[in-house]
């Protein structure tokens, strides 16, 4: 094991039975109920497997602790949703690997902010959608008769067929540039307008249309980014306002924020990220002023709280962000297995809706249900906590009889 991730496995231990935030029970069943609770978190913290394994190892499973140390991911954050609820919430490690011990490294907590990286890019739909259906924003046509201060360039793929913010949101748009590398500690952060047209400092390429829009589907963060200047045009705020406003404040999101760059009273409850040999990244993190794309900081519970609220809207029970409508409209598959921000899959008694994210140091993943109240989010702070990710919802699968993530013998 790496000399960085020597108190790693102490601070694990004091934690893996710690930073419990169960949902509320009446006094009457609380011990019972709570008792319940701590072994069902207790299975899955103990029952973590590879999505294939050979016949002979089916019943060896894998305890969290050790998974985290194997991949070398120094925290992990989850939160779990059942029965339409938070049922529990935890977390594990430490916030920066490498302290001389456990006591000198701080513990990761379920108020501990992550980078969530791309699924910023559900809440933007979210928020987009939400201006469309306040008639700020026009889901169809030529997204060029809504932005003012910058136009997309057309070319040969846009002779006969425009881009429209439906295809942006659905990545179907024919725009380039898949994702956003970042932007190292003391590096010169660009504006808006320097990353739409790839100038200094922006570290990737000008955002064009390198496909007729509307005939295939192609990951583009270029397109969100395009989407989060029609945004701020239209709602005359500034993207972080306009989240806070549209989807923060009304989820009680208390702990999420898009920001290019952490503000410092909130680094001290940040995990730093950390590269694939579990180091601590130059500068704990990236900047990302591409915020649309990739600019969240939040907890697990914060986003939990955005799986219920997609379920309920769905369901015709709220509608604090979007009318059950659109909101079945977000969850419609379109193109690439996707709907409008999020990868969508019909399933024969419900519809999963999911998103992964990945920035330097950091990977993610949010997965929701409708009709049955399930769902779950997981963040890392590693490079390789991607692989991690994936034994945590087989064993969330198996605890809660999801229909996917399942454990295949051969």
């Amino acid at each position: 094991m790496l000399k960085t991730l020597n108190p790693l496995r102490n601070a694990l231990a004091l934690l893996m039975f710690g930073c419990c935030y169960p949902g509320a029970v009446s006094a009457a069943t609380a011990t019972q109920d709570d008792a319940a609770q701590n072994d069902s978190i207790s299975r899955v913290e103990h029952g973590l497997s590879s999505l294939v394994v050979a016949k002979s190892t089916s019943a060896q499973k894998m305890n969290l602790v050790d998974r985290m140390q194997y991949y070398r991911v120094p925290a992990v954050s989850i939160a779990v949703v059942n029965n339409g609820r938070i049922e529990w919430a935890r977390a594990y490690g430490v916030n920066i690997a490498g302290k001389d011990g456990a006591n000198d490294a701080q513990s990761t907590t379920p108020t501990t902010l992550f980078q969530a990286a791309s699924i910023s890019k559900s809440l933007t739909a979210l928020a987009a959608l939400h201006l469309v259906e306040q008639g700020k924003l026009q889901l169809d046509g030529d997204i060029n008769n809504q932005l003012h201060s910058w136009k997309l360039p057309d070319n040969e793929f846009t002779k006969e067929h425009k881009v429209s913010l439906r295809q942006l949101l659905n990545h179907s748009g024919g725009i380039n540039v898949h994702g956003f590398k970042g932007y190292a500690d003391g590096q010169p952060l660009p504006d808006l307008l320097a990353v739409l047209n790839g100038v200094a400092p922006s570290n990737t390429d000008a955002i064009r249309v390198e496909a007729v829009p509307g005939n295939q589907w192609s990951y583009s963060g270029g397109g969100y980014t395009i989407a989060q200047l029609m945004m701020i045009e239209a709602s005359k705020q500034d993207f972080p306002q306009l989240l806070q406003q549209t989807l923060f404040s009304p989820l009680d999101m208390q702990h999420s924020f898009f920001a290019q760059t952490l503000p410092a009273e909130a680094r001290s409850n940040a995990a730093a990220g950390h590269d694939e040999n579990g180091a601590a990244i130059a500068g704990l993190w990236h900047q990302n002023p591409e915020l649309a794309a990739a600019g969240l900081w939040t907890t697990a519970t914060d986003l939990a709280k955005v799986i219920i609220e997609v379920q309920q809207s769905a369901a015709g029970t709220s509608n604090k962000i979007l009318s059950t409508d659109m909101t079945k409209t977000m969850l419609t598959r379109l193109l690439g297995e996707t709907g409008l921000g999020f990868f969508v899959e019909q399933l024969p008694d419900r519809i999963s809706f999911s998103h992964s994210g990945g920035n330097e140091g950091f990977r993610s993943q949010l997965y929701g249900y409708t009709q049955t109240g399930q769902g779950a989010v997981v963040l890392t702070n590693g490079d390789n906590g991607a692989a991690l990710i994936k034994e945590i919802l087989a064993s969330i699968s198996a605890e809660y009889d999801w229909p996917e993530f399942k454990v295949t013998e051969k």
